[in-house]
């Protein structure tokens, strides 16, 4: 009798199990080995399976149908880890082309800097404050030169003025010197002549 009563209430119960189930997993094994979500596929099939003692008993089908679709996964993971990995190295490789462009671009921008800032002169390399130092000291001894040379000039003028003036000066005493011997030379000249004419009178007395 109680055996009878428990098959009854198993054959009772066995609607809402199912029903519990359903209500849990709504979709159909074709429809659940078909999700994108390997867990979501392993968690039906063990659900579903049955037991036997510490086993579970799991269709051929089913089980097949779960390796394909763990297979399929894996490789379409392993495509994209190597797509990913493909584009990383395409990245590390365009990374390491910008690193060397911009350590040239700092080399190239460095050199111009340096250009820009030194200035080549006579064959000498110089910064444009060496070269600015240079140039105005060169301007200024060209300054003091030409003052010197001012001042040389204008004093040798001067000297040249007065040596002038003394030379004009000394000319015209020459010219009265001269005038004066000239005279003297007149003077001794008629004397002579005087004596000699009274000579010849004298001679001609006798």
């Amino acid at each position: 009798m109680k055996i009878y009563t428990l098959l009854l209430a198993i054959i009772i119960q066995l609607p809402l199990i199912s029903n519990a189930q359903q209500k849990e997993y709504p979709l159909t094994a074709e429809q659940a080995l078909k999700q994108e979500k390997i867990k979501t596929q392993f968690d039906y099939v063990l659900k579903k399976s049955g037991n036997y003692q510490d086993y579970k008993v799991i269709k051929k089908g089913w089980f097949q149908k779960l390796k394909k679709n763990t297979i399929d996964s894996l490789q379409t993971l392993e495509s994209k880890l190597q797509a990913t990995n493909q584009q990383i190295t395409s990245q590390q490789t365009t990374i390491s082309k910008l690193e060397t462009n911009l350590s040239q671009t700092n080399e190239n921008l460095v050199n111009v800097t340096q250009e820009k800032d030194n200035l080549n002169f006579l064959g000498m390399a110089m910064t444009k404050k060496s070269y600015k130092t240079l140039m105005w000291s060169i301007i200024s001894g060209l300054l003091l030169l030409l003052i010197f040379f001012i001042f040389k000039f204008k004093n040798s003028n001067a000297i040249t003025v007065q040596a002038k003036k003394s030379l004009a000066e000394t000319e015209i005493e020459f010219e009265e010197h001269r005038r004066r011997a000239l005279e003297r030379e007149q003077k001794v000249m008629r004397k002579l002549q005087d004596e000699i004419n009274k000579q010849r009178k004298a001679s001609t007395k006798k």
